[in-house]
């Protein structure tokens, strides 16, 4: 399993990050976005076995993309260098995929799951882009922009991220329902970022966001009527 993690200037929050992950992953790619700060010395001193891939572009989009393609795992998890994100929890996404998903996407409002740091806008945002979404994509999903997500490797051509922004989550959401893969969402919660302060930007990003959804619609493959639908945690009976 490999476990991807963008960064940048985020050498004070890596210790953390890095002790929650468990023992048994056997690869982390740590995607460094020209850090200036000791983010890639700190990481290589934490995990000397780490792999590091030096961002080219800009942007999350775009540095997930680069860690994707470094991954040689069956399995890619996608997680936060900021302490937002808690690696024990990757047992439950692992848990679902090889129970049969082929897609594990956290989720803060399934239930279960929660958070620390989203304001009351960003939660409105979020509650207004997901009802979008699952009205154009008969998806049922309780949450669209949150970035720890878990697929198999295999559906990586399927998931395609091409974006360069903090939309990637919604993209990546949105592809695997049009491609009729099996979604299974996991309640996760969201911690706030230990140091330092978001590149975020609640209006720009949802902005960007909302431009993915209408252009997805329009392009690329047609939706797969079947197995559309999200199978959350209730409706597994949070097995």
């Amino acid at each position: 399993m490999s476990v991807v993690v963008p960064a940048l200037n985020e050498a004070e929050n890596l210790p953390h990050v890095f002790a929650t992950l468990p023992r048994w992953i056997h690869e982390v790619v740590l995607v460094d976005g020209n850090s200036t700060d000791d983010t890639v010395a700190v990481a290589r001193r934490l995990r000397p076995t780490l792999r590091v891939v030096q961002q080219r572009g800009r942007g999350k989009g775009d540095a997930l993309a680069a860690g994707f393609a470094a991954c040689t795992g069956d399995l890619i998890v996608m997680i936060d260098a900021d302490g937002s994100t808690d690696g024990q929890e990757i047992i439950r996404f692992v848990g679902a995929l090889v129970a049969g998903a082929d897609y594990a996407k956290g989720s803060r409002f399934a239930s279960g799951g929660g958070s620390d740091d989203i304001t009351l806008s960003r939660r409105f945002g979020n509650f207004v882009l997901s009802s979008l979404v699952n009205r154009l994509y008969g998806t049922r999903y309780t949450d669209l922009c949150y970035g720890y997500n878990a697929f198999w490797a295999c559906h990586l051509d399927t998931l395609a991220p091409d974006c360069a922004g903090f939309e990637v989550e919604t993209l990546m959401n949105i592809r695997a329902a049009k491609a009729g893969l099996r979604v299974h969402e996991i309640p996760s919660h969201e911690r706030n970022r230990i140091h330092g302060t978001s590149n975020l930007r609640a209006i720009r990003d949802g902005w960007r966001v909302l431009k993915t959804i209408v252009r997805e619609r329009r392009t690329g493959s047609p939706i797969v009527e079947r197995d559309r639908s999200t199978v959350s945690a209730a409706d597994r009976g949070a097995a």
